[in-house]
């Protein structure tokens, strides 16, 4: 028989603690087009992705070389948040760079 205002120990549950994943990261990556000067893609990459302007210079040269670069690693949302910024931008300014996001290990 439990008293008034004890514990009754028969009771008490036990919650199991569970392992969080991180979340998985996405690429976003910038794609070599004809008609994006450079400077705008350098411009592009200083703004939206706080790269120094080394950084944004070197990541240029590679999406001008070798088709793509890799702009940043995000969760998914800030990726596709970043990727609808900088097509808006291009848009706006007349160019066709094209920014994707894609899942990190494909």
């Amino acid at each position: 028989m439990t008293r008034p205002g004890s514990r009754d120990d028969s009771q008490t549950q036990t919650l199991e603690r569970t392992e969080s994943k991180r979340p998985r990261l996405w690429r976003v990556l910038l794609l070599n087009d004809d008609y994006t000067p450079m400077d705008f893609v350098v411009m592009v990459l200083e703004r939206y992705f706080r790269k120094s302007e080394q950084e944004a210079q070197l990541i240029m040269l590679a999406v001008h070389h070798k088709g793509q670069g890799v702009a940043g690693v995000y969760t998914r949302d800030v990726a596709e948040t970043k990727v609808a910024q900088v097509t808006q931008h291009a848009g706006q300014e007349g160019y066709p760079l094209l920014a994707v996001a894609e899942p990190e290990g494909e």
